[in-house]
């Protein structure tokens, strides 16, 4: 009698994500979203003015954090890996969804690198929450500076672009295909 249970149990585990990869999931979410609001507050303040400084250092630290949030994810997926996806996708999105998953966690890399190296051109502290500074290992230099912040705002702005086709994207499947793509990654019912 306790078999039929034990394998039910192991094929809803194999259906989703594990709380873990849920927490880290919805964790990236709403330091992604965040970080990128935050870049809007700055215009509350003057050039130079101390509440524009702490802006920044909430965005740097927050960044920083977004880093072992983002290695804790890839960690997870490669020790637990990912349900199956539904028998009904073809193979062009499964494709599409693969190289989506796969921008998202190189661009969650690379953004968050090319803000710290921007921070070390204009000379700002990589602060973390005041914990700890990582020194730079370059003199200051404006116009590098804007170079990699270009390539630091294009980056972030392709996460928000990825993040909310890979949302639309579950939406879609969540309504319209009727499956449980969405439900995999949302939390578990009490």
């Amino acid at each position: 009698m306790r078999a039929p249970y034990e394998a039910q149990t192991r094929d809803m585990i194999t259906q989703n994500f594990r709380p873990s990869q849920k927490a880290l999931h919805w964790a990236t979410f709403l330091l992604v979203f965040g970080l990128y609001g935050i870049t809007y507050i700055d215009d509350l303040f003057d050039r130079g003015s101390a509440g524009r400084a702490w802006v920044w250092w909430l965005h740097i630290s927050f960044g920083l954090l977004l880093v072992p949030v983002v290695l804790a994810r890839i960690a997870a997926r490669l020790r637990f890996g990912a349900p199956a996806l539904p028998s009904a996708m073809n193979r062009l999105e499964r494709l599409g969804a693969h190289g989506a998953h796969l921008g998202l966690y190189a661009l969650l890399i690379v953004t968050p690198a090319l803000g710290v190296i921007t921070a070390w051109y204009r000379n700002m502290p990589a602060s973390f929450f005041g914990l700890f500074v990582i020194a730079s290992p370059f003199a200051p230099d404006r116009d590098a500076a804007r170079q990699v912040q270009h390539w630091h705002n294009l980056a972030a702005t392709a996460i928000i672009v990825l993040a909310v086709a890979h949302a639309a994207a579950a939406l879609w499947h969540h309504f319209i295909r009727r499956d449980d793509v969405l439900a995999r990654m949302l939390p578990d019912r009490v």
